[in-house]
């Protein structure tokens, strides 16, 4: 094997290696939202709920899932 052959074969298998790293996601936590009654007199709890949330760094949809069983 020739030193060229030898040093593309190498970075090669470095960016392969890098993106297949790259396209693995890491698994996002998922929350419950547990409560009674009309999902009217919810929805000012949810919000307040996603508020909290958000205080403390998890943003639904992007780092946390949020399933809301009403």
């Amino acid at each position: 094997m020739r030193r060229r052959e030898f040093i593309t074969l190498i970075g090669g298998s470095v960016v392969a290696h890098s993106l297949a790293a790259r396209a693995q996601q890491q698994a996002r936590p998922v929350v419950a939202f547990l409560r009674t009654g009309s999902a009217d007199a919810n929805g000012r709890f949810a919000t307040a709920f996603r508020k909290g949330l958000e205080e403390t760094g998890f943003i639904e949809g992007q780092n946390v899932t949020v399933e809301y069983l009403v």
